[in-house]
């Protein structure tokens, strides 16, 4: 009975160690990981299968409480990953699950102020993986409509996502 007790308050404080440094249950986490769970896919696209690179697409600017940020052809948010090298996704896996990177067979056009010149692609998981200044671009699974920004600033997978500004350079507003 004298060593339950011992191995009782070490797993409880494992437990609770392991619970703070996973980043917390923001809504927005608690959003993305509802909506992994369940199968929904952002902003009401489909079933949780892999976004479906588009034939076509763009790159737009929309005006949010941060500023000026990067979106896609429907307005949806798009993110830098911190963790990420130019040119060079480091999110996979379930990291991907939350944060869906964006893709398209062809170079995107750019619209409404976004430079022609810094969008590219870069190969990973098989897909185009659509670039802005040498950044691979996600969407947050935890955005509801386009517009939304709850990805801004979270720590998950490793490192910081942020939304972009037209000059290809994250936005850190608070």
């Amino acid at each position: 009975m004298k060593r339950f007790i011992p191995i009782f308050v070490v797993v409880a404080i494992a437990a609770l160690v392991i619970a703070i440094t996973s980043g917390g249950t923001s809504k927005a986490h608690k959003t993305a990981q509802t909506g992994a769970q369940t199968g929904a896919a952002p902003y009401g696209t489909g079933p949780a299968a892999p976004p479906q690179p588009a034939a076509s697409s763009a790159i737009d600017l929309r005006t949010t409480p941060l500023g000026h940020v990067l979106v896609d052809a429907k307005g949806r948010t798009l993110y830098l990953f911190e963790a990420d090298k130019p040119d060079m996704s480091n999110c996979s896996g379930a990291c991907q699950s939350l944060w869906p990177p964006l893709t398209s067979h062809g170079k995107p056009q750019a619209h409404g102020g976004v430079l022609a010149s810094k969008i590219g692609t870069t190969t990973g998981g098989g897909q185009p993986h659509v670039t802005y200044n040498g950044h691979p671009l996600y969407y947050h699974a935890g955005d509801q409509k386009p517009g939304d920004t709850t990805g801004q600033g979270l720590k998950q997978f490793g490192a910081a996502w942020y939304v972009l500004a037209a000059t290809g350079n994250k936005i850190d507003n608070g």
